[in-house]
């Protein structure tokens, strides 16, 4: 069975993940959202919300007995050993998750967007690395806008994701979303030929 070549694509917050992701998804890419994996292992009855639950309490729970994001994005936001007790369960099902999808695509390639790939330390999993590149002043103009938070909380968030600096020397492949979205397009459109092409080769 022929391989397929994975592209993770990643950005900090207000970067325009979503954006980029959507265009390539319209010219038929396949598109595997490690958010939508990250909240489906944690639904009721799975074994990580069991895990996570024993790990925090119950106290992390909404009235449904669904994870409430807030409350465990409170535990966990200046708690670094909490993070990692919490990443040390979700993070590897999240991977397989990740492995199993690619596994049954049949295309030449696919885009797996990883809002936190640096972070994790999972650049190795993947066959390029796609930046979504934006400026610290975007990300908080975006931001705002879209969350309607304040400031102050998302420099913070800022401040816990790896730098701009980090994610440029990973990258393989970037776009400046900085940019006109009119030239949005022809960026995605050559990425995708370029992404059919590469998938032709023996190693990317």
């Amino acid at each position: 069975m022929k391989k397929i070549l994975s592209v993770a694509l990643t950005g900090g917050i207000g970067a325009g993940k979503s954006t980029i992701t959507s265009k390539f998804h319209a010219l038929g890419t396949p598109i595997i959202d490690s958010d939508i994996i990250s909240r489906s292992i944690v639904a009721p009855g799975k074994p990580c919300l069991d895990a996570i639950i024993s790990e925090f309490g119950k106290k992390i729970l909404d009235l449904r007995g669904e994870i409430h994001r807030q409350k465990l994005r409170n535990i966990i936001f200046n708690d670094s050993e909490a993070k990692k007790r919490l990443e040390s369960i979700v993070h590897p099902v999240i991977y397989k998750e990740i492995a199993d999808e690619i596994s049954n695509i049949n295309y030449p390639y696919c885009l797996i967007v990883v809002p936190l790939l640096i972070e994790t330390r999972a650049t190795e999993r993947f066959d390029r690395i796609l930046l979504i590149d934006v400026t610290e002043k975007t990300q908080l103009i975006r931001a705002a806008k879209r969350d309607k938070a304040s400031i102050k909380h998302i420099l913070e968030t800022i401040k816990n994701q790896t730098s701009r600096k980090q994610r440029l020397h990973y990258a393989d492949d970037i776009i400046d979303n900085n940019t006109e979205i009119e030239k949005l397009d022809y960026i995605v459109e050559m990425l995708h030929k370029k992404y059919l092409r590469l998938s032709e080769l023996s190693k990317y």
